[in-house]
Parts: C-alpha cells; structure tokens; sequence
C-alpha cells in the first residue's frame, strides 16, 4: 500500500513540475543566440562566408527544386526594429 501511496504523490508533483518547465521555456528568449558562418559556407550553392546573424538581423532562406519567382536575397524591414534577410534560392 505504501507503493501506491508513492506513486500517486509522484503524479501530483509531476503536473506542477511540467507547469513550471513550460513556463521556464516561455519566458527564456528565444533568439538569444548569434549565428556566424565562417569561411566557405554555401547555402544552396550561394556563398554565406562571414555573415552574422542574430536578433536584429535575422535571415529567411527558401530552398526551391525548380527556379523561384522571385530569385536572390533582399534586406526587408520586420517591423519590429530589425533587419530580415529574405533569400528564395534554388537547389544546386
């Protein structure tokens, strides 16, 4: 009986527990990070030697099988401040 007891105190604490950890990842910044690329770094053929990205400016790459409508990398405005590099590329 004592195992039994055990084992539903567990699940009791556990849901609390989960809670706790969602929100932990909720509140931790997402996009804290900064990505360099070194040298020789291609991205669907195109060269992205030497680029940083981080919260400010941010990159959008789209990788097409076939040529895309709108072909090439251009800066965009993201509205909140920030610079979006948007890339429609084809695969190599």
């Amino acid at each position: 009986m004592d195992s039994l007891g055990l084992i539903a105190a567990g699940r009791l604490l556990a849901v609390p527990m989960l809670v706790l950890v969602i929100l932990a990842a909720m509140v931790a910044p997402a996009a804290a990070g900064e990505v360099r690329f070194g040298k020789n770094v291609r991205v669907g053929g195109h060269d992205f030697s030497h680029q940083t990205f981080d919260s400010k400016h941010r990159a959008r790459i789209y990788l097409y099988d076939r040529k895309p409508r709108k072909e090439g990398c251009a800066w965009r405005s993201d509205g909140h401040g920030g610079r979006v590099k948007v890339c429609h590329l084809q695969r190599k």
